[in-house]
């Protein structure tokens, strides 16, 4: 079983890492949109996780969770055959989102398979699962090193649009393996045994009534502010080290952009198992606090950097500082949601700190950035980017948010609340 699951983790992640780093490159360079254009498309991430997680959990808790995992995966495959052959920015948009809404759930899916098989087996999920879970960041390390071997011209040379292609292909994949090689989750056996929820609850909305505590309420709304800041460097990363104005063609951050952005994602599986370390001695507060200083530490770095060699010692350290910026501040606002909410409520409420953070917090920063760079850092006619005021600005942002959450956010470490803490 461990092996499935190994392959299905890798699989899943793999066909998000294979498009996803390099559509700003594929965007801005192959089809000249401006930042506004751009920052929509990309937000269609944002859009679709703002419902249709929740809704494709209520269908698989209610039928078997590993079919509808192969049909979101079937249909988002079928779905991506479609965006080479489109053109213009909002029709792309309109076709992203469709792709995105069958993928985004499969994420959550993806989890609750894992748990349930390996509760199945007598399995502790909480021991189990995060060593197989890893294997999906690799996958998504996977893809970034095979997508940069078919689009660079020290590779295969091919548009990026072949991205698109090599995401379908894998994900058919995965959706014949869910089918024909993974045990059945049958949502109905285990109805009985559960009470019954209303609409609502299945919807995760009784937890809304958290934002009556100022203390929640407050941490829901930093989480909206650092969200619009999780994935602007996926977005404009690889874009940012193919502009020739900063790094001329045929250098070496050129060729192998994607993978050096690779080492992001490397530096996550890092900073992860060094979590515990950190929540022990210094708490969830001071944990959310680094990760906001990272932000700050992971755009100004990008700034900072120029031609040549000095410029990539800027860019290989940004990339090694996002495992701390992107990590822990997810792990330990889940933690601080699991410690200060009711346990009726806790899955709830933890719906509601991803749909602030990679909801609305992605959807508006996605959209806001794109505006800011098409109308202050992008020549209308050429369309070359001040990049360097870019990345500042970004960097400005999250030393903003993270001045006012040591003014504003009152939370105390208690050393016993993370006594237990493992992955």
């Amino acid at each position: 079983m461990k092996i499935r699951l190994i392959i299905m983790n890798f699989l899943q992640f793999f066909v998000w890492g294979a498009w996803m780093m390099t559509l700003g490159h594929y965007g801005f360079v192959e089809k000249q949109w401006n930042g506004a254009e751009f920052g929509l498309v990309f937000s269609t991430m944002g859009f679709a996780s703002l419902i249709m997680p929740t809704l494709f959990g209520i269908i698989a808790d209610k039928w078997k969770a590993n079919y509808v995992y192969a049909i979101l995966h079937l249909l988002f495959g079928i779905t991506m055959c479609f965006l080479p052959l489109i053109d213009a920015p909002i029709p792309f948009f309109w076709v992203l989102f469709v792709a995105m809404s069958f993928y985004m759930p499969t994420i959550g899916l993806n989890n609750s398979i894992g748990f349930g098989l390996l509760k199945n087996e007598g399995k502790d999920p909480t021991t189990y699962f995060p060593p197989i879970r890893v294997w999906g960041t690799i996958g998504f390390i996977a893809a970034m090193w095979i997508t940069n071997v078919f689009t660079k011209e020290w590779g295969f040379g091919m548009s990026i649009k072949v991205s698109f292609i090599i995401s379908a292909i894998f994900a058919f994949v995965l959706s014949l393996f869910s089918f024909f090689f993974l045990p059945v989750l049958d949502g109905k056996k285990e109805k009985s045994a559960q009470t019954k929820k209303t609409f609502a609850q299945k919807l995760g909305l009784e937890a809304f009534i958290l934002f009556k505590q100022k203390k929640m309420a407050l941490f829901f709304l930093f989480s909206l502010f650092l969200g619009g800041a999780l994935q602007l460097t996926n977005a404009y990363g690889d874009s940012f080290l193919q502009d020739a104005t900063v790094f001329p063609k045929g250098e070496l951050i050129n060729n192998f952009s994607t993978i050096i952005l690779s080492i992001s994602q490397i530096s996550e599986t890092l900073f992860i198992l060094a979590i515990p370390f950190f929540m022990k001695r210094f708490g969830i507060k001071n944990v959310m606090l680094f990760s906001m200083i990272a932000w700050v530490l992971r755009f100004g770095l990008f700034g900072i950097a120029q031609n040549s060699i000095p410029g990539f010692i800027f860019i290989i350290a940004s990339c090694i500082i996002y495992g701390m910026a992107f990590d822990f501040f997810n792990i330990s606002g889940a933690l601080f949601v699991e410690k200060n909410t009711d346990s009726k409520i806790q899955s709830s409420a933890q719906g509601v700190f991803m749909l602030m953070t990679n909801g609305v917090g992605a959807v508006i920063g996605n959209i806001v950035a794109g505006l800011v760079i098409a109308k202050w850092f992008e020549d209308p006619v050429t369309h070359v980017k001040d990049w360097q005021g870019i990345w500042f600005t970004f960097s400005a942002y999250a030393l903003v948010i993270a001045i006012l959450f040591v003014i504003f956010f009152k939370y105390k470490h208690v050393k016993e609340e993370v006594a237990d803490f493992r992955h």
